[in-house]
């Protein structure tokens, strides 16, 4: 379903073991809102029973059933540039997405 970069997975493990708490994953929610229509929720959690869970690179990712259709087949990557550092996800059900990455239309 969603497939993490081993430098995304290695910035997570980092950010988890600063913010998190013992036992948290990525839970990754796709939410209304942005410029696009819709527009991606990151924070760390423990997995609930209706949540879909899986595990890549050390890291657990949590995705709420209504969030995984749109994101199916999802990348998330970790990159540092001159302009900034921050996750980017690439995201095939994307149809268009905002100028500045944090929103989507699907």
């Amino acid at each position: 379903m969603v497939t993490l970069t081993a430098t995304a997975s290695d910035k997570l493990k980092g950010l988890i073991a600063e913010e998190g708490e013992s036992g948290d994953g990525l839970r990754v929610k796709v939410v209304p809102g942005g410029c696009s229509g819709f527009e991606y929720q990151l924070t760390f959690d423990k997995p609930s029973d209706a949540d879909e869970v899986f595990e890549q690179h050390g890291v657990r990712i949590i995705v709420d059933r209504i969030s995984a259709p749109y994101l199916i087949g999802a990348e998330f990557d970790y990159e540092q540039s001159f302009q900034g550092e921050g996750f980017v996800i690439n995201n095939p059900n994307s149809t268009s997405s905002c100028g500045c990455g944090k929103s989507f239309q699907a």
